[in-house]
């Protein structure tokens, strides 16, 4: 390497000699990026704040299904505050400048809401089932005591999982000596081998996808049967009527979810298949390529918001008090009526 190549080198730590290089970006393109994320995580704490302070709010969200919703925004909420800045400076300028054991914190937590985002929209996806498959015992067996105990049972599993595959490197058997060679000071990455590349997209990607995929398919199948059967026997009656509305409102509920469902698995999917394939091609993938599908995949997080209250008549009021009470300043009432 000539001596120009060499000055034109920027590194992560100057006077260490096994220090990372730098990016090199373009001013214009590292300002861009920046205001791009800030943006995508400003919008990820907030929209995901609004969710929970709406359900904490609001007796009438304070349903079993709507207390994992708020589970979830909390699972984003954090992403989007604890895991999302640093991911930034780590994309932008290439480095790392926490240590070993914050880069290790980090990928844990990363992991963990990342995992934890997927178990909650299992549990969304078996909630809906449950209750529109058999309404009657949903209501008497489905509290908010129950699935509270299932919310922490997926947190604890999320938080022992990513920590333990982390901090115990058995994702990295066998790759020390190419980890070693492609290592610097001022690095944060994660390697998985062959066998906890696949056993990570299958535990949970694969098989929670896989139940959910079909749960939904059940569940609008169910929804379809029983439109057909209001629109053959119900009169127009003040109960014919409500019964229209209960049965709309159902099938318009688990399409929103199955949206949700459906973004996570655009959003997170070219990640898993590089996960899965990577160690078989011995690591060809540009680090840059990784950096962008992890932020398709953190996108996901920003995305759930948006869904809610666009396509949820009751988020929409609640978002709508919340905004013009506590943000606009008119006295607007705290009791909501939903449809």
């Amino acid at each position: 390497m000539s001596s120009n190549e060499t000055e034109d080198i920027l590194l992560c730590y100057p006077l260490h000699p096994d220090s990372c290089p730098r990016a090199h970006r373009l001013t214009v393109v590292k300002v861009t990026m920046y205001a791009f994320m800030l943006l995508m995580i400003l919008m990820t704490v907030f929209g995901n704040l609004l969710i929970i302070i709406s359900i904490s709010h609001f007796k009438q969200l304070q349903s079993p299904t709507h207390l994992i919703v708020q589970s979830l925004a909390v699972c984003d909420c954090l992403l989007g505050s604890l895991v999302m800045p640093y991911s930034m400076m780590r994309s932008i300028e290439g480095c790392w400048f926490l240590g070993d054991v914050v880069c290790k914190v980090h990928s844990s937590l990363d992991m963990t809401f990342s995992i934890s985002s997927l178990l909650h929209l299992s549990l969304i996806s078996i909630d809906r089932y449950w209750a529109i498959y058999d309404p009657l015992r949903y209501k008497i067996r489905v509290t908010n005591n129950i699935v509270a105990v299932f919310i922490t049972l997926t947190w604890i599993f999320s938080f022992v999982y990513s920590f333990s595959v982390v901090f115990s490197g058995v994702n990295a058997v066998g790759l020390e000596a190419l980890i070693l060679q492609m290592s610097c000071f001022g690095g944060c990455v994660l390697f998985f081998n062959k066998e906890w590349g696949l056993i990570c997209v299958i535990v949970v990607f694969i098989i929670p996808g896989t139940i959910m995929s079909s749960l939904y398919i059940s569940i609008f199948n169910v929804v379809r049967k029983h439109a057909k059967v209001l629109s053959e026997k119900v009169s127009v009656t003040t109960t014919g009527v409500n019964s229209q509305s209960s049965a709309h409102r159902e099938r318009k509920a688990a399409k929103t979810l199955a949206l949700v469902m459906g973004v996570f698995f655009i959003c997170w999917l070219p990640f898993f298949i590089a996960t899965a394939v990577d160690p078989f091609i011995n690591f060809v993938t540009p680090a840059d390529v990784f950096d962008a599908l992890v932020w398709f995949g953190y996108f996901n997080s920003t995305c759930n918001p948006l869904i809610y209250g666009f396509f949820y008549p009751r988020f929409q009021k609640a978002f709508k008090t919340l905004i013009f009470t506590y943000i606009c300043g008119f006295n607007h009432t705290h009791t909501l009526t939903f449809e």
